[in-house]
C-alpha cells in the first residue's frame, strides 16, 4: 500500500499546527497599523481635495497628471453609477464592501503571525477597501480625485485607497507567481 500524501501547510490553513507557535510574536498589530496608516493618509488627502480644490483641475504633470475632485457613486471604473436606482446600487457597494472587509481581516488574523509580502499586501487592500467604504457611508459617493493620461489614453480618476488596493493585489500576485516557480523548481 502506497504512503498518503500529505500537502504542505499554507498561511491560509483552516486548522495551522500550534506546535512551536507559543512564545512566537504576533505581527498582527504591526500590520493594523498599516491598514490604519492607509486609511488616515487616504481620509488627508480625501479631505484636502473636498475642502480646498476648486472647481478646476490642478495640472500636476502636463499632458500626464491631474489633480480633480469626482465624485464617484458608482463601483471600480464609475461602473453602476448611471444605474436607475443609485440608492439600490450604494446599499449593494456597502454590503460588498462589509464582506470584503471582514474576509480580508480573517485573512490577515491567519496570515498575521508574520511580515510576508502577503501579509502587507492584505494589509494594504484592508486599509484601502475601509478608506473607501467610509467613503460611501458617509458620504454616499467615494472622492477619487488622481487623474492620469497616457498618451491618448484616460485612466479612471482614483484615489489612495484605490492606489492601495492595486498595489496590494499586485503584491499577492507576485507572491503567488514566486511561490509557484519555488514549488517547480
Amino acid at each position: 500500500m502506497s504512503a498518503k500524501y500529505e500537502y504542505p501547510s499554507t498561511e491560509f490553513d483552516p486548522k495551522p499546527s500550534l506546535a512551536g507557535e507559543f512564545g512566537k510574536r504576533s505581527y498582527f498589530g504591526l500590520l493594523l497599523a498599516i491598514s490604519a496608516f492607509v486609511i488616515l493618509i487616504d481620509r488627508i488627502t480625501k479631505h484636502v481635495i473636498m475642502h480646498s480644490l476648486p472647481g478646476a483641475p490642478r495640472v500636476v504633470i502636463p499632458g500626464f497628471l491631474r489633480i480633480t475632485h469626482v465624485e464617484n457613486t458608482g463601483a471600480a471604473f464609475s461602473m453602476f453609477a448611471e444605474s436607475a436606482t443609485p440608492a439600490a446600487v450604494r446599499k449593494g457597494l456597502i454590503l460588498f464592501s462589509l464582506f470584503a472587509v471582514v474576509i480580508v481581516l480573517i485573512m490577515l488574523w491567519r496570515v498575521g503571525r508574520s511580515i510576508t509580502l502577503t501579509s502587507v499586501a492584505l494589509a494594504l487592500i484592508l486599509g484601502g477597501a475601509i478608506g473607501n467604504l467610509y467613503d460611501r457611508i458617509v458620504y454616499h459617493y467615494v472622492v477619487d480625485f488622481i487623474e492620469v493620461h497616457i498618451v491618448h489614453y484616460h485612466w479612471p480618476d482614483f484615489n489612495v485607497a484605490d492606489s492601495c488596493i492595486v498595489i496590494g493585489g499586485i503584491l499577492l500576485v507576485l507572491h503567488s507567481l514566486v511561490a509557484a516557480r519555488s514549488d517547480e523548481g
